[in-house]
């Protein structure tokens, strides 16, 4: 090189590669290090919104600064800020053209990580030093990084908080320890110096990538782990929290028989259901990695792409931000199955519900504390009809593996609890696998949608009647209460999912079923609204008893 002037682009900033060049001595003893301050503007902005490359591209400034000071290199900062309308036009490549302009001036090599900004150098005229990532990147392991010294075999994630001692999850899933592991607190310096390796590694490492980086918080998968790194606005203290999946399961280490087996080989719309940490996403992607040997086209649709799935097995994320972007295209893949981990906004049903009246097979995962909330989770999201349709085999994890299966059929009939025939409507029956009994029913009644369980109502002896027939005379006092143009009527909620009859002093009003909540909502147009308030106006005494 003819000159020993370097001035640096912001990519080699954000990146640290111009630190590896002086450390390696690629640019020879004592250069001169040119900064211009459009590339302190650019650190400076991305550090004010909390960006995290922000704060990486700020320890490189100070380390230069501390390289100028130990005349390790000459540092020099030239040019002028940026204006506010040259920073909107960054992308368009103006503040590129400003740092071109600055190296032009100063008679310096342009240093730089981007290809665009170095081709279009190399056309104006400038000589150009490409500053690639390190050679050993592709063989590069996150084997040397201060928050792996925090694991242990046992270990299933480590969480960082500025002054408070380091805490880990250790155990199996379902069956874990809170932990402390050191009882000194974690200085700030620790935790930013640790932010800042993860961020660095998870930039230079082919198998890893930022998931999700907003202001005061980033996302990093890094190979297996998937960290979290929060800040001020958005957490009260800097915070890390590094996860990785302690086991790799095959579907034959789950509590499966044949029958099971074969369900799951023809179900078309399964959920994972379980709570926090219980296993979802490993049995999920021990699913996954069974249907791949089948000779299906799997695909996984993931916000942060952490499932422990074959590589056989494309995992995808939001597309320009959006699952729903994501989706679009990946309809046009036209998989067999996609596991869609984690299903939790309300776009994220219709999404599912979209792909499975497409005819893609789904296995989606979402969190909930029982299989029959997972259901529920559905419901007034989609129609009731298309309940069935659109799932088909509930699966609930707790502890590891599989504690129980429902699945779901659609029939017209009376529902349990009435005696009128001309109430038949159209039922989703939810019945335990295993043993097909019928667990729980759900249909219309009225404005609402009843969950109606069923065996826990119902005793074994006799001919099915109801166990709470015994306590058919007892009154029910009630709550009556108008609400926007409804009338709430509210029992004991011991009373939930009952039939009641509702009365005014002694005379029979009408029969009503109370749902899970225990109440009943009518609409003033309702003619039995109309005779409650009728009554309520009249002083009479109303109550109910168990029909």
């Amino acid at each position: 090189m003819i000159s020993d002037k370097f001035l640096c682009d912001t990519s080699v900033i954000f990146n640290g590669q111009i630190l590896n060049l002086i450390e390696d001595g690629e640019l020879g003893e004592k250069p001169e290090i040119i900064i211009c301050n459009i590339v302190v503007a650019e650190v400076e902005y991305r550090t004010n919104i909390q960006k995290e490359i922000g704060f990486f591209g700020l320890n490189v400034l100070k380390e230069l600064r501390k390289l100028h000071n130990e005349k390790m290199i000459n540092l020099l900062i030239v040019g002028r800020r940026p204006t506010r309308e040259e920073i909107k036009l960054a992308r368009g490549g103006e503040l590129d053209a400003l740092i071109r302009e600055e190296a032009r001036q100063n008679n310096a090599i342009l240093i730089t990580a981007d290809r665009i900004q170095g081709v279009v150098g190399e056309f104006e005229g400038l000589e150009v030093l490409f500053a690639w990532e390190k050679k050993s990147k592709e063989e590069l392991l996150p084997i040397s990084l201060k928050i792996l010294e925090y694991f242990d075999d046992e270990t299933m994630s480590v969480h960082l908080k500025q002054n408070i001692p380091p805490y880990a999850k250790r155990g199996s899933p379902g069956n874990w320890r809170l932990q402390r592991i050191s009882n000194e607190p974690a200085s700030n310096k620790l935790i930013e110096d640790i932010a800042m390796e993860i961020v660095e590694v998870t930039r230079e490492d082919k198998h890893s990538f930022i998931e999700i980086e907003k202001e005061g918080a980033i996302v990093a998968q890094m190979r297996d782990f998937r960290i979290v790194i929060t800040r001020p606005p958005f957490s009260k203290d800097v915070e890390i929290t590094a996860v990785r999946p302690l086991v790799s399961l095959k579907l034959s280490d789950y509590s499966i028989d044949s029958r099971l087996q074969n369900r799951l080989e023809k179900a078309e719309g399964i959920l994972v259901a379980g709570s926090p940490g219980a296993g979802k996403s490993t049995f999920s992607a021990a699913l996954a990695n069974y249907y791949l040997k089948q000779e299906k086209v799997i695909k996984t649709l993931e916000s942060v792409r952490d499932l422990q799935v074959e590589p056989e097995i494309t995992q995808y994320t939001k597309l320009e931000g959006s699952l729903e972007n994501s989706a679009d295209i990946l309809l046009l893949v036209r998989p067999d199955f996609t596991i869609f981990d984690e299903v939790r906004t309300t776009k994220d049903f219709q999404i599912y519900s979209d792909f499975r009246l497409s005819g893609v097979g789904m296995v989606g995962v979402v969190h909930s504390s029982s299989a029959i909330d997972a259901i529920q989770r559905f419901i007034g999201r989609i129609e009731l009809g298309m309940l069935p349709s659109i799932l088909d085999t509930i699966i609930f994890i707790e502890g590891g593996d599989i504690s129980k299966v429902f699945i779901l059929k659609m029939t017209v009939k009376v529902p349990h609890g009435f005696r009128d025939k001309d109430l038949a409507r159209p039922v989703v029956e939810v019945r335990d696998f295993k043993n097909d009994r019928l667990e729980f029913e759900i249909y219309n009644f009225g404005n609402d949608v009843v969950v109606n369980p069923i065996s826990s109502k119902y005793s074994s002896k006799g001919r099915g009647i109801p166990s709470s027939r015994a306590k058919k005379d007892k009154r029910i006092d009630l709550n009556i209460d108008v609400i926007k143009q409804k009338i709430i009527i509210r029992a004991n909620p011991e009373y939930a999912s009952q039939n009641i009859v509702i009365y005014a002093d002694n005379q029979q009003i009408f029969i009503g079923s109370l749902s899970r909540n225990s109440d009943i909502s009518l609409s003033l147009s309702n003619k039995e609204a109309k005779k409650i308030l009728k009554e309520l106006n009249n002083d009479k005494d109303i109550f109910a008893k168990v029909k």
